[in-house]
């Protein structure tokens, strides 16, 4: 097969796509053919993922698809990692909880308290996040509800199976659940006994590139794509994205930047150290066996939760462009907060809780949005930097250059300051990397790129035009 049209669907924590993806051995076009929100919805109970509208949304992009091209090949799933649908007997029970409900304040410490964060790194080799989906399973237990089921199936595993009707787990979102092996070689039965979860929930193993299933049933009348093959990606959206930056230099460090920013290498084998850990940098699966060293940054949800503060504010919709741009000409210096204060995890009002974080130091508020956007992406950049260079130190690995994909790429402000205060230039783009890198797995399973990683990135490079960003004297 010399050219292949393939479909991704891409799901990130705050907006989702569908996208074609044309490819050949000197080709890689995108072209979007549906696009809608991801958001959360609150009910009484709590902080819920609607699943069941992403999938009404992803099937009917996926049919959109199938009007513009009659010729797709295979379809990749990718969404964010940690939350997922439990299951019984192929029914869902109840809308699963979004990772950003505080539900597993009191699992965390039950963890803990039976085995120590320590020991929890040494298994899994993931950073400390409350809501990892050991912790959220922990807390469903406590509830008194995990005994009812007999599947758990992270977001885009479910959405597969609604597609297919096969059950399985991709490894690189299995390696965020804490319950994988660190080598990613299977799940930790040990472990898995130890925390007193129910083995039995968790599916089969498949990897990148592995045909998942065929749509078939329901999934083929919602999609109008009876038979066309599913094939696994790297089903974490950030594993798809690290896929698409276009890393000529094996030193060069990543940002994956939307509503989180994550920051790290790329390496050959886990790093279990005690820096390591007492870093809270993480080892996620890549694809390709690939481990993906980094931290969790807050990221554009920083912005995106300011902004939407001000609008319900005013009653007016606000320009991002034109605020960035008077962020930009902001030239009074801005004070720097912790953009990891887990204090901003929860939605809600962003300005006034930045504020709050800045009084209790007495560092000086910003008066206007102007100064608060500058301020957010200050402390952003820095945060970048800092991971950065961590990153550079606990791996060994002499970063030279950093890429930033995703959203946040287009960002000019931010990637100049993130470069600045890296001491390091900086790459931004391409934009999609995330459905680029689902595309490409894609087609190197079926035959119509072939190679190495290097080899997708070199085809990525020669076919998107990243903007370079040089550090500068003074911030």
């Amino acid at each position: 097969m010399s050219t292949a049209t393939v479909a991704a669907v891409d799901l990130g924590a705050s907006s989702g796509r569908v996208m074609l993806g044309h490819l050949g051995p000197d080709e890689l076009r995108l072209d979007a053919v549906a696009r809608f929100a991801t958001g959360s919805v609150a009910l009484r109970d709590g902080l819920h993922v609607n699943v069941v509208e992403l999938y009404r949304a992803a099937s009917e992009g996926l049919r959109t698809a199938a009007s513009v091209a009659d010729d797709i090949a295979s379809i990749g799933i990718d969404a964010w990692a940690v939350d997922y649908g439990l299951m019984r007997d192929g029914r869902l029970l109840g809308l699963p909880f979004h990772y950003r409900d505080g539900r597993t304040d009191a699992a965390v410490a039950d963890v803990h308290a039976s085995t120590p964060f320590a020991e929890l790194y040494a298994a899994n080799g993931l950073q400390f996040l409350p809501f990892t989906t050991l912790y959220q399973l922990a807390a469903d237990r406590a509830a008194g509800y995990l005994h009812l089921a007999d599947r758990a199936l992270l977001l885009p595993d479910l959405l597969a199976y609604w597609l297919t009707g096969t059950v399985a787990a991709e490894v690189t979102n299995a390696s965020t659940t804490g319950l994988l092996r660190v080598d990613g070689s299977g799940w930790n039965d040990e472990l898995i006994e130890r925390l007193q979860l129910p083995r039995s929930i968790l599916p089969p193993l498949v990897r990148p590139g592995e045909t998942i299933g065929h749509v078939t049933g329901t999934g083929a009348n919602a999609t109008g794509l009876d038979g066309v093959p599913l094939t696994a990606v790297g089903s974490h959206d950030t594993a798809s994205a690290v896929v698409a930056v276009p890393m000529a230099d094996a030193d060069a460090a990543y940002i994956s930047c939307g509503t989180w920013g994550l920051v790290g290498v790329e390496l050959e084998h886990p790093v279990l150290s005690d820096a390591a850990r007492e870093a809270n940098f993480t080892n996620e699966g890549g694809v390709d066996g690939r481990v993906r060293f980094l931290h969790n940054v807050m990221g554009l949800w920083l912005l995106s939760e300011s902004v939407r503060a001000w609008e319900a504010e005013s009653a007016q919709a606000i320009d991002l462009a034109a605020l960035l741009g008077a962020a930009a000409a902001v030239t009074d210096v801005q004070p720097v907060f912790d953009a990891n204060d887990p204090r901003f995890l929860p939605p809600g009002d962003m300005p006034s809780r930045i504020a709050g974080w800045l009084a209790e130091r007495g560092l000086a508020v910003p008066q206007s949005r102007a100064a608060m956007v500058r301020c957010i992406v200050e402390s952003l950049a820095d945060a970048f930097a800092d991971a950065v260079l961590t990153a550079s130190e606990l791996s060994g690995k002499a970063v030279t250059a950093i890429h930033i994909v995703g959203g946040g790429s287009q960002n000019e402000l931010l990637c100049q300051l993130t470069a600045t205060r890296a001491g390091l230039p900086v790459r931004a783009g391409p934009v999609e990397a995330t459905a680029i890198g689902n595309v490409l797995v894609q087609g190197r399973a079926i035959g119509a790129v072939n190679g190495s990683l290097d080899a997708l990135r070199d085809l990525v490079a020669r076919t998107t035009s990243p903007r370079r960003f040089d550090p500068q004297r003074t911030f």
